[in-house]
């Protein structure tokens, strides 16, 4: 029997990246919907969940992805609501890699050590994968601080992880390279996670600085984040200081991404979103 993977996008057109590493992970056929809320997708759940008999409804399952991550959440939770009984297929949510991205990156982090009590800060973490770094970082038992060019962003930004994963975080306000070269000060983990093609911070603002220990950069567009690294960086030891780089992690996120597509096929009862995703690319971490 095929398997078949339903992504339900909340941008207009479907990712080509997330259908792409479907096949690769193990998809027999996907098919892509684009424009899709809570209040649209219910015909689209049930088309999912009534047409195979019990047995073989391990081999449907449906994706949830789009730019969105609040929005992309809502339609998450409008998907599952339609569940019951045995009439449930497995899913999983990473809208913009927000689970995938951020637990490979923390995962290489902190693989082999713990961070308990550790400072650590994402720069410009208020996107999908910097707030979700934020909180596995968190939950790892790092103290975690956000920064963005705006406080009320940054506000928001650790308000919802705090709704969402019960985590305290601390937010701050960094609108240029000084005021983001001073919220590292103290820092002992360093991941930005900006837009493309923006330098958060300088090599001379890092290099010197003896709390840090470990960076990480998910930026591929020159210039990169952190001035000083290099998108291939893969444990790299530069100025004492472990750094990984964008695509340095980054084969480790697909080999995750197309992981979690396997596993979506084994019942109909998985349902992938940050925390098992985070438990699963720890344990792929230490192989």
């Amino acid at each position: 029997m095929k398997k078949l993977l339903f992504q339900f996008d909340t941008d207009t057109y479907p990712s080509v990246f997330d259908t792409v590493v479907a096949y690769d992970g193990g998809a027999d056929h996907v098919t892509g919907y684009g424009g899709l809320t809570p209040e649209n997708v219910s015909p689209l759940v049930e088309g999912a969940i009534f047409t195979r008999a019990p047995k073989d409804k391990m081999n449907t399952a449906i994706f949830v992805g789009g730019s969105d991550m609040i929005t992309g959440q809502a339609l998450f939770k409008a998907v599952q609501k339609h569940f019951f009984g045995g009439f449930q297929v497995s899913a999983m949510l990473d809208c913009n890699g927000c689970n995938t991205t951020a637990a490979a990156a923390v995962a290489k982090l902190v693989a082999n050590r713990s961070i308990v009590g550790k400072k650590a800060v994402v720069l410009a973490g208020t996107g999908p994968v910097g707030q979700r770094a934020a909180a596995m970082l968190a939950k790892e038992g790092a103290i975690v601080t956000i920064t963005s060019r705006k406080m009320v962003q940054a506000v928001e930004a650790c308000n919802a992880m705090k709704v969402r994963f019960g985590v305290d975080l601390i937010p701050i306000e960094a609108a240029d390279n000084g005021a983001r070269g001073q919220a590292i000060s103290d820092a002992n983990i360093v991941l930005a996670t900006g837009a493309a093609g923006i330098e958060l911070l300088t090599e001379e603002q890092w290099r010197d600085n003896p709390n840090i220990e470990l960076i990480a950069d998910a930026n591929t567009t020159p210039p990169l984040g952190i001035g000083g690294t290099d998108m291939m960086d893969k444990g790299m030891e530069r100025h004492g200081k472990i750094i990984w780089g964008a695509i340095g992690f980054g084969a480790f996120k697909l080999a995750l991404h197309r992981a979690c597509i396997a596993k979506l096929f084994e019942d109909n009862k998985q349902v992938l979103d940050a925390e098992n995703i985070f438990t699963l690319a720890k344990e792929m971490a230490k192989i």
